[in-house]
């Protein structure tokens, strides 16, 4: 018998990495790729960063895993006490797990634990996870959700404030989605049942749109009123993606859970969640752990990316490197009528593409995302038409690599269009 990957599994590229170098990977020909998809975030300081290599080598030469809730180990200590340093004000305890679903699971039974409800508010194409309550907090696309009901109860949906899917100015698309949110609390999911709102600070497979900042502050003004709880899922706008450290920080908002994964430790799985003293205390016994939560390894590739970040001055790289990616497509972009709206926020960049009807234009993405790849230039796509393609390069990306990644998206656009 020979095994082979389940054929559901479908790849973005049709590319074989062999190895991987900062912001490239090469084939098993040699050939080499600009990869500005990151594992979907994940490889924050590039591929095989030597300061993260080396910190991981030396770690499982010494303890590869110390089950946090058997023994402790002192690469665990030393994170959390990094991790004191750069988290929002008051955000003061946390504990770990392997990935953003999880996380987010963790973070849900945080909140109704805590709370004494039952009920999570999200918004209009989030994207939480595959796990069952991860992907009841869903809605980024069907694919997620479709062939495993029930789902878990107690999940509301309020519009997200997409400025341009909705034809709104984003101070009006922000105006319009708080009073649907209030609609929805006074019809729904009452403030005395709901124990969280659930949200990225940029819309991740829903399509990479950045809330507007005043939308942000509606939410902490509601949870304040009501005693709901805000949680940030920070798993890929964490760790400087958007040119702050945190997605959340650029609204000036203080979220009461923070869950953060994907870059956190350049590649290593590893996921955490923070929360004040006081919230934290409030989990019941044996509601936290893992068997695999904090490995020691992880922990130690998470220590070397801060160190990383800091030295190299990476999040200011993420701000300085993001406006010129957003600049120069909007500029290729304005050649190309289908390219109708380009956004993102630091290194979440993306460009949606739509029909001269205004419909969503799956194929044009696609044959520009295609195009991309055969030229050298690792994409993806995104939105529940798929039809937004989404560059998310490494946080050490530079300026010739993003003057090279546009001049070959620029290409891809003329032949999408042929």
């Amino acid at each position: 018998m020979t095994a082979e990957l389940s054929p559901v599994l479908k790849q973005a590229t049709p590319v074989t990495a062999a190895r991987g170098e900062g912001v490239h990977l090469y084939d098993e020909d040699g050939r080499r790729y600009l990869d500005f998809t990151a594992g979907i975030g994940v490889t924050s300081t590039g591929h095989c960063h030597p300061k993260v290599v080396e910190a991981a080598q030396r770690q499982v030469a010494t303890l590869i895993h110390g089950q946090y809730t058997t023994v402790m180990h002192r690469p665990l200590l030393r994170l959390t006490e990094r991790l004191g340093e750069v988290l929002p004000e008051g955000l003061d305890r946390l504990f770990y797990v392997n990935s953003g679903s999880e996380a987010v699971e963790a973070a849900l039974r945080l909140a109704r634990q805590a709370t004494g409800r039952q009920n999570a508010i999200v918004f209009q194409g989030s994207f939480h996870g595959r796990t069952m309550g991860a992907a009841s907090l869903t809605t980024s696309g069907v694919k997620i959700r479709a062939g495993i009901g029930p789902l878990m109860p107690g999940v509301a949906v309020a519009p997200f404030p997409y400025a341009y899917r909705l034809g709104m100015t984003e101070e009006e698309a922000s105006a319009f989605a708080l009073r649907e949110l209030d609609l929805l609390l006074a019809s729904v999911s009452s403030p005395k049942d709901t124990a969280a709102f659930f949200i990225e600070p940029v819309l991740g497979e829903g399509g990479y749109v950045p809330v507007p900042p005043s939308f942000l502050a509606g939410l902490r003004e509601r949870a304040d009123a009501h005693g709901i709880l805000l949680v940030a899922d920070e798993v890929q706008t964490g760790f400087g993606r958007t040119g702050r450290f945190w997605g959340i920080d650029h609204a000036g908002v203080r979220p009461d859970i923070v869950i953060t994964a994907k870059g956190l430790a350049s590649g290593f799985p590893l996921s955490a969640i923070a929360a004040p003293h006081a919230l934290m205390e409030k989990a019941w016994p044996g509601s936290q752990g893992g068997t695999y939560g904090g490995n020691a390894v992880s922990c130690a590739a998470a220590l070397a990316t801060l160190d990383v970040i800091r030295e190299e001055g990476l999040v200011e790289n993420a701000a300085r490197m993001g406006e010129r990616l957003l600049t120069g497509l909007a500029e290729a972009a304005e050649k190309h009528q289908r390219a109708a709206d380009v956004r993102g926020l630091g290194l979440m960049a993306a460009t949606e593409f739509t029909a001269p009807d205004g419909t969503p234009d799956a194929d044009t993405a696609a044959r520009a995302h295609k195009a991309a790849v055969d030229a050298g230039l690792l994409l993806l796509t995104c939105g529940p038409y798929g039809n937004v393609v989404r560059m998310i390069p490494p946080l050490i990306v530079d300026a010739d690599q993003v003057d090279q990644a546009l001049s070959i998206w620029s290409g891809a656009l003329a032949e999408a269009d042929a």
